[in-house]
């Protein structure tokens, strides 16, 4: 289980983990009349190898919300939140995700390396966030970890513009700790940003507010793959099995 979110994102034609998430940071509802499955079915209509799902209170978010994802889609799912103890780490898997965010900003490094060492024990992806050099060398397990540049700034609660620049920047950096799976998170909402951070590097990226204030996803994704000189058009594979 463990390598099945990692697995979706490295095989992935469109490598974009797409958020669930029911608010901006200044509380603006971000899904409106759409709703939670309308909303995953987008997503998966537009190839998401897997979803984010923010059940981060400064987001709206709350653990029912991770179930109602897990219960409408076979998605690989990443819970975000601030998790801080071995037991919301067993209630992540309870709740259906296959990957956990651990924010290396807030964890002390051994606090960091004890949560990651568990996340592996339960079968787990450790979703690590960084932000700067210092925040990198606390990662102990690169190798079996994604980890993601956040391009805000948590100490405004993320409620000032992302600078996708910074993870360009941090990727020499955050290669160097061995992960197999850098991400560019947060804070990118143009199509040829998406792309010029695939070009730069980045294995993946997670795209929250920019996909769900899109006007359209599929006319977003078909922009997205003409920056990338692909062809457009979702990626063809087999719809995953629902719960």
């Amino acid at each position: 289980m463990t390598a099945r979110f990692t697995e979706a994102l490295a095989g992935a034609a469109r490598p974009l983990i797409m958020e669930v998430k029911r608010q901006d940071a200044d509380g603006r509802e971000l899904m409106g009349a759409r709703g939670v499955a309308e909303t995953v079915e987008r997503f998966e209509a537009a190839g998401a190898p897997c979803l984010s799902v923010v059940t981060g209170r400064w987001f709206g978010g709350t653990e029912d919300l991770l179930r109602e994802v897990a219960s409408c889609t076979g998605l690989p799912l990443l819970r975000k939140d601030f998790i801080t103890s071995r037991r919301q780490l067993e209630r992540t898997r309870e709740l259906g995700a296959s990957a956990v965010l651990l924010t290396a900003k807030v964890l002390p490094g051994q606090v960091l390396t004890r949560l990651t060492d568990h996340a592996l024990e339960l079968g787990l992806t450790p979703f690590v966030e960084v932000a700067d050099e210092a925040d990198v060398a606390a990662v102990e397990r690169g190798p079996e970890s994604v980890v993601a540049v956040n391009n805000k700034d948590i100490t405004t609660r993320e409620r000032l513009p992302g600078d996708p620049g910074r993870g360009a920047a941090l990727l020499p950096a955050v290669r160097r700790c061995g992960t197999r799976y850098p991400v560019s998170a947060s804070g990118i909402a143009a199509p040829d940003t998406a792309a010029g951070l695939l070009a730069a590097g980045f294995t993946g990226l997670l795209i929250g507010t920019g996909l769900l204030r899109a006007a359209s996803v599929d006319d977003w994704c078909a922009a997205f793959d003409a920056a990338r000189g692909t062809p457009a058009g979702p990626p063809g594979r087999e719809p995953p099995t629902r719960r």
